[in-house]
């Protein structure tokens, strides 16, 4: 009776540990990314009476994304929120939501990541020491830069354009014409101002939120990418972590990304409305075709694998 009862206590034990959990966002305190972990906090202290709690560290407190992705890996970093992209040199499906033109709307996008083929790709991160919770939006990255307005694919030769860390990332930007040069996001502004770099691409929020638009101008509404925000969990943490407990994770992570949503929707029209009153240059393109043909063979360099080309066409056909 005494070893039945020690093994019921052993069992129970990691719901009964109280726990403060260090999570990782690159982006400023009322970035919707940073709000959204604030509010799966709060689900996640209600639904344990208080036993755990989460600790949000913002605006790059705990290093760049590159850094705290590998942090999380090893257990360092409880939780992280960072971009796909920085995870495909390691997680080739990762590498496939990042590539260029993929999907057709935001909406397409949705349907993608809350359905079956975005449980599977969360599934994937397992194996590389992260568990996948769930997604947040980043909406569609677009070019920007100081020194002239980009209608057509030439118009980029020779500018120097700051990516994501990412090799697809270099080799999309190379094979539109520009040169490439991987940053860490926090060193744009500092890249812009001394001339290292005269753009980069991203989102309306990053755009307008870091100051980009007051020194890069010309924004031109490509659109080339839409890939997602990504909420991981280390591994090594997840396993010490009861049944019920990763439950009330996975459930609270899912609810934030729900109102994660409302809130870039807002803040990409206020961010449009502000650079414009700004008197920013922005180009809509009637014809994205020159900029999709000159990276269509990144499909079959980054996922031409049989799996991840046959993951590329179920996302195409995904209703």
């Amino acid at each position: 009776m005494i070893a039945f009862g020690a093994a019921v206590l052993a069992a129970a034990a990691p719901s009964a540990v109280a726990r403060e959990f260090r999570v990782a966002d690159t982006q400023a305190a009322d970035y919707p990314t940073v709000q959204a972990l604030e509010r799966m906090g709060q689900l996640v202290r209600e639904r344990t009476q208080g036993r755990h709690s989460l600790r949000i560290f913002h605006s790059r407190q705990l290093g760049e994304e590159k850094e705290t992705i590998e942090q999380t890996r090893i257990g360092a970093i409880d939780i992280n929120r960072t971009n796909v992209a920085p995870l495909a040199s390691f997680i080739p499906e990762a590498n496939v939501l990042a590539l260029p033109f993929l999907f057709r709307s935001v909406e397409h996008l949705h349907r993608v990541l809350d359905g079956p083929i975005g449980e599977e790709i969360l599934a994937r991160f397992e194996v590389h020491g992260l568990v996948g919770l769930t997604f947040y939006d980043s909406g569609a990255r677009s070019i920007y830069n100081s020194v002239r307005p980009i209608r057509t694919v030439d118009d980029l030769k020779g500018l120097r354009i700051r990516v994501q860390q990412s090799e697809m990332m270099v080799e999309m930007m190379r094979a539109l014409g520009a040169e490439p040069v991987a940053l860490p996001y926090g060193q744009v502004n500092v890249g812009l101002s001394t001339g290292l770099i005269q753009g980069a691409e991203n989102n309306w929020p990053s755009y307008v939120t870091t100051d980009h638009f007051r020194s890069a101008r010309y924004l031109t509404l490509t659109e080339h990418t839409m890939s997602p925000e990504v909420l991981v969990v280390s591994k090594r943490v997840w396993e010490g972590l009861s049944a019920e407990d990763k439950a009330i994770f996975r459930d609270a992570a899912r609810e934030s990304s729900r109102s994660m949503r409302e809130q870039w929707l807002k803040l990409e029209q206020t961010s449009r409305r502000e650079a414009e009153v700004a008197g920013v240059n922005v180009v809509t393109l009637a014809d994205r075709s020159g900029f999709e043909r000159a990276v269509s063979g990144l499909v079959g360099r980054f996922a031409g694998e049989p799996g991840l080309a046959a993951l590329v066409e179920r996302i195409r056909q995904a209703q």
